[in-house]
């Protein structure tokens, strides 16, 4: 899956401006977000606590208009939890992030 940062860095821009090292530590701050989401996910144990989770990064990801991981939380939602499918395709998006 191709993730398209675009609009994480315009929003990055018009937050910081052409400060590139606020623009990377915000970037990476996203980033790990997503990524304790994703092990949130991952160590659910039950319906309930994986519903969240998802629910949770889909809100991080529609907060910078991230269409692609608003799509896989919202499958992941829809599906079963602890789909070890779509938490690889989370962290596939997650990891392609510039």
């Amino acid at each position: 899956m191709s993730f398209d940062s675009g609009p994480l860095d315009r929003y990055l821009s018009a937050a910081v401006g052409d400060d590139p090292a606020i623009a990377l530590d915000l970037r990476g701050a996203f980033k790990a977000s997503a990524r304790d989401l994703s092990d949130l996910m991952r160590r659910s144990r039950c319906d309930a606590n994986w519903h969240i989770a998802a629910l949770r990064l889909k809100g991080l990801a529609a907060t910078f208009g991230i269409i692609p991981l608003i799509e896989l939380a919202e499958e992941a939602m829809a599906g079963a939890p602890g789909d070890p499918a779509v938490l690889r395709q989370i962290n596939r998006a997650i990891d392609s992030l510039a």
